[in-house]
């Protein structure tokens, strides 16, 4: 037969039982953000990539009263952790316009504006273009209606 401690059989346990990696969400709002007369882009489940390194975004906009554009896109980690660079394509053919599309290019501070290396975060182009930071995803910014323009 065999005996177990307590804290052998829960370490145990703990070494076999996967661990779920979830990504949180990341939004970035531009002009005051979605609810505030500017927009706000949400990355569903994207998380900061590592210092130096590159990783997809996938989400949506929010923007007017009530907008959503289907976004994707691409964001980069400065190699000192500073500043997040991201380029999104967002479409939307009842607010865009039939086979348009926007290119907004932000780049931000992650961690806030102390220390700041570019001063202010910037969206530059696109649609959606003006002051960026990032923001709480709040339950009404990470609402999709059924419906909506």
């Amino acid at each position: 037969m065999f005996s177990f401690k307590t804290s052998h059989l829960l370490l145990m346990v703990g070494l076999i039982a996967p661990i779920p990696a979830y990504a949180a969400n990341f939004c970035v709002k531009v002009n005051g953000g979605f609810g505030a007369g500017g927009s706000s882009f949400v990355g569903k489940g994207f998380a900061l990539p590592a210092a130096g390194a590159c990783k997809a975004w996938a989400g949506y906009v929010k923007t007017a009263t009530s907008v959503i554009a289907n976004s994707t896109g691409g964001a980069c980690l400065s190699t000192s952790g500073g500043v997040l660079t991201l380029t999104i394509i967002s479409t939307n053919p009842s607010y865009l316009g039939s086979g348009q599309i926007s290119v907004d290019h932000l780049r931000l501070c992650p961690t806030g504006a102390a220390g700041c290396p570019i001063g202010a975060g910037q969206s530059i182009g696109g649609s959606f273009a003006g002051p960026a930071v990032k923001q709480s995803c709040s339950a009404a910014l990470l609402s999709l209606p059924a419906v909506h323009d």
